[in-house]
């Protein structure tokens, strides 16, 4: 029951006088454990074991939700972050005056127009300016009108290249309608075929006369 030298001390002291001694000590060493135990389990973890503690984490963490999540990455177009990446052109801030200008000669000659003229009907309209609205809902450098463009099958007017591309068939239509006739194509171009037809030349329209003045100044 007891070792050598425990022996060697009850011999010299007594039997119960060692084993009260060795109680003691025991009694000693298990409060001091037990203290520090208990004071750690509560300090971090409160009245639950650290074991418990342990095992409800890990259930927590292959149970049906995780206790952490990683939030789905936004779809971000291929390019988008790109340092100086060009937008698609709905944005028509993409495009420079100089970028305008080839969109013009470009589209003209595919429809065989006069892209001189055609650049001073733009100078006229919207002055070049693609993000430009009238009061009256025209849109764009060419100044189509909604109705217009949907007509044409201009999907975005915003869109310079969309835009020119209407604009130019729509007056090369009111230059066939009045066969080549420069100043009616103008004319119908702002008020309308219609107009032109019931007045037999340009409408007496203050706001159209000065608009095809102003155009055939630019133009010649």
């Amino acid at each position: 029951m007891f070792t050598s030298s425990l022996k060697n001390y009850i011999n010299s002291s007594g039997e119960a006088n060692a084993i009260n001694r060795a109680r003691e000590l025991q009694s000693y060493v298990n409060s001091i454990y037990n203290n520090n135990a208990n004071s750690a389990e509560k300090t971090e973890f409160g009245e639950k074991p650290f074991n418990e503690v342990l095992k409800t984490s890990a259930e927590e963490m292959t149970g049906k939700k995780s206790v952490f999540s990683i939030d789905t990455p936004p779809k971000i177009p291929f390019g988008a972050l790109s340092v100086g990446a060009r937008r698609v052109s709905s944005n028509s801030n993409n495009y420079t005056k100089s970028e305008i200008m080839d969109i013009v000669d470009s589209t003209c000659q595919k429809y065989n127009v006069d892209s001189k003229l055609v650049k001073a009907l733009i100078k006229q309209e919207s002055g070049f300016n693609p993000d430009a609205k009238s009061k009256a809902g025209a849109l764009g450098l060419m100044q189509l009108m909604p109705q217009t463009a949907e007509g044409l099958g201009v999907e975005n007017p915003m869109d310079p290249v969309q835009n020119v591309d209407g604009g130019v068939r729509y007056f090369k239509q009111m230059l066939d309608k009045f066969n080549g006739n420069k100043i009616l194509a103008l004319a119908a171009y702002n008020a309308g075929p219609n107009a032109v037809r019931k007045y037999n030349g340009v409408p007496p329209y203050k706001e159209t006369q000065n608009y095809v003045k102003s155009i055939l100044s630019m133009y010649l």
